[in-house]
């Protein structure tokens, strides 16, 4: 079985570019610089399984062990909101009556 080198600042591999955006886009909310890095075939062909599917998520040493907790929280469901909760309104909200 084909079995890649991750690069040492890679902290997340997305199945995908939209799981792949997903991710760069949340550890960016957290301040923390992220970039993508797909082979070009996956892109071009839209592939979101296999190797060529998989996109790797890449932040700068720096931020390398606050990207891993971030990652970490996110998989073990830790920064989901509530199931009664809805962050785009709010108790005073005249359209919800």
């Amino acid at each position: 079985m084909f079995q890649r080198k991750l690069d040492d600042n890679v902290v997340y591999v997305a199945n995908g570019t939209l799981d792949g955006e997903s991710v760069k886009i949340l550890l960016e909310s957290f301040g923390i610089p992220a970039y993508t890095n797909q082979q070009s075939a996956g892109m071009t062909y839209g592939l979101t399984v296999g190797p060529l599917g998989e996109v790797d998520i890449m932040v700068p040493d720096k931020y390398l062990e606050q990207a891993k907790k971030v990652i970490s929280d996110m998989e073990n469901g830790l920064l989901e909101l509530p199931d009664n909760s809805d962050p785009g309104i709010s108790e005073n909200d005249p359209d919800e009556n």
